[in-house]
């Protein structure tokens, strides 16, 4: 089953693309209302060579175990905004991973760095592979988690970050890619198991229409089960806030579009709704 909802396209400014728990806090406030019995835990977990810092929530009234979901950073780094995507899943009933792929929680401050550190990333896809795979180690073991039941999510750098574990033929069930690159480091191939969401902007400029069409047709010559979806006059960065101010301060094109972001928050849902209920 494929849908593919053409309404143009969009991606990253740069295609960039153990474990101990250290504190437990109680997470009072979430973009998705409930919230009154959310917890957080501050995380570290590792690869051979590199210590990352991330964030799980989940809500400590369910008491089954329930699918985990990786939330991928945007080319800023892990921050708040990651995180409040991940209490907006846990408040859903799932347990969030809100994970850190460029180690020591490392946050970037201009352009220049956000490029620099996710370049680093992803032009060492061994080293990606297995931050990612330590991060989801990680969210499999927790005692929240039913671990057969794993989906990755991510925005910009981490939609691609997603995208590219998807087509290494991860062991998740869905991901989900938001305002993110598909011209991957490796492209969609018979591996992948995935149902696969993209939910980009039809007024993006960092994504090309080859881009997109190269990706649709190896999507399709796989044999995956995706949806792609462009909203139109929505720019890079349409579910992020902060994407006004970030675009005005650096002067690049990123804009806040509330119809897109409720519209591809929505898709989400329906996704592990589909795949996991």
């Amino acid at each position: 089953m494929r849908k593919s909802v053409y309404m143009s396209l969009t991606v990253l400014l740069v295609l960039a693309f153990a474990c101990k728990t250290e504190k437990k806090q109680e997470q009072v406030s979430s973009p998705e209302e409930k919230t009154s019995t959310l917890v957080g835990e501050e995380v570290s977990y590792a690869t051979d060579s590199t210590t990352m810092k991330g964030y799980i929530t989940y809500d400590k009234a369910i008491t089954a175990k329930r699918p985990g979901i990786l939330v991928v950073h945007e080319w800023w780094g892990h921050n708040d905004y990651t995180r409040e995507r991940a209490q907006m899943l846990a408040n859903l009933g799932y347990t969030a991973f809100a994970v850190d792929m460029y180690g020591d929680g490392k946050q970037a401050a201009h352009p220049e760095d956000a490029g620099k550190f996710s370049g680093m990333v992803m032009s060492n896809i061994d080293e990606a592979e297995a931050r990612f795979n330590a991060a989801m180690s990680l969210l499999k073991n927790h005692s929240s988690v039913d671990s057969t039941q794993i989906a990755a999510i991510g925005y910009c750098f981490g939609g691609s970050v997603v995208l590219t574990m998807a087509n290494a033929g991860k062991d998740l069930d869905a991901v989900a890619a938001f305002h993110s690159g598909v011209q991957l480091p490796i492209m969609p191939n018979k591996g992948i198991k995935a149902k696969v969401l993209v939910c980009n902007g039809a007024a993006d400029p960092f994504v090309s229409e080859e881009s997109v069409k190269a990706f649709k047709k190896a999507m399709d010559e796989a044999g995956a089960e995706y949806s792609y979806i462009a909203y139109e006059n929505a720019q890079h960065a349409f579910t992020s806030k902060d994407a006004d101010s970030l675009g005005q301060k650096f002067n690049l094109p990123l804009a806040y579009q509330e119809k897109a972001d409720q519209a591809s928050w929505q898709e989400l849902k329906d996704l592990l709704n589909e795949t996991f209920k």
